[in-house]
């Protein structure tokens, strides 16, 4: 499948490897492995996956799986990069075997900070490299009041009834990142600004990423930059209602990170393909920008952020 699309897509495919966090669920679908059992498996699985891709031919006898003369007809072209999170001890030596991106979701500077540590100690002892990923909700405005009002709006919108019921179901979750970011609210409606312009609002009625970066376009700009000088190299961000949300981060963020104050990051990694000749390309699409990496008229340089069509893909990458 990865080759195939890779095939179509002129190499675009990203790949997000889910474990599977919760027992329950995952017996629905006739597993009954256990939490450490299952990350075991992903392990395996992820171990064959990088050997077929080399165009080996792979015998493997494990814990959880076995293949015997296992060949691929056709290895994908690029292989496509593995993206991988969570924040349990057996998640981790997954992560720094087997991940090109590890993903943490939206969790403070500082907690982030102590994750890709580990991870990097992990990975340095695995002989390998990870770059890192966050995954964030942005709100964005000028000024910065407008922002906030947005996230109020968002809170208003939350009954009781419904906190609750969310609540009491992620109370159930096995995912070790799940239960951090409960943590970070409490379940409380107030005081969510847990550092400055992160918002763990979304927490509370979401499941998974549940903080927000708030405030101004230079703020949250200033934030994005806090985190990519920690060692972030790629943010997935989204927004509510998400297409309106992707124009604002666009038009606001992506325009004053040209400034000094901000960072001037530039873009890093792979650029969208170009498009056919006479095709046009919609606003936010990576093949818009320049050769410097700027939008014409629209902003300055793009951060390690791959603008795609957000209608299309639910998340800015």
């Amino acid at each position: 499948m990865a080759a195939t699309v890779q095939r179509h897509s002129g190499g675009r495919l990203l790949l997000n490897v889910v474990t599977g966090g919760e027992s329950h669920e995952q017996r629905t679908y006739g597993d009954f492995l256990g939490k450490d059992d299952r990350y075991a498996r992903t392990g395996e699985f992820l171990g064959i996956v990088r050997e077929l891709w080399e165009g080996k031919t792979v015998d493997f006898s494990g814990e959880q799986l076995r293949v015997a003369g296992a060949r691929l007809a056709r290895v994908p072209d690029p292989v496509p990069p593995v993206y991988f999170g969570g924040s349990s001890p057996a998640a981790g030596q997954v992560a720094a075997r087997a991940a090109d991106v590890y993903l943490t979701w939206g969790e403070p500077p500082a907690e982030v900070e102590r994750k890709i540590a580990w991870i990097r100690e992990l990975a340095d002892r695995a002989g390998r490299r990870v770059r890192f990923g966050i995954r964030l909700h942005v709100i964005t405005r000028d000024p910065a009041e407008a922002a906030w009002a947005e996230a109020q709006r968002l809170l208003d919108g939350f009954t009781p009834e419904a906190i609750r019921a969310v609540q009491a179901g992620l109370a159930r979750s096995e995912s070790e990142g799940q239960r951090r970011m409960l943590a970070l609210h409490g379940g409380r409606t107030h005081g969510l600004e847990i550092a400055p312009n992160l918002w763990a609002g979304i927490g509370l009625v979401r499941g998974g990423a549940g903080t927000a970066l708030v405030g101004g376009h230079t703020e949250v700009a200033e934030r994005i930059v806090e985190y990519q000088r920690l060692g972030i190299e790629e943010f997935i961000l989204s927004g509510h209602p998400h297409v309106e949300e992707a124009y604002w981060f666009g038009e606001g963020c992506c325009r004053c990170c040209g400034t000094p104050g901000c960072g001037g990051i530039r873009p890093r990694g792979p650029r969208t393909p170009p498009l056919p000749p006479g095709s046009r390309s919609p606003p936010g699409w990576a093949a818009d920008q320049g050769p410097d990496g700027r939008l014409p008229g629209r902003c300055g340089p793009i951060l390690p952020i791959r603008l795609r069509r957000a209608a299309a893909h639910g998340s800015l990458n």
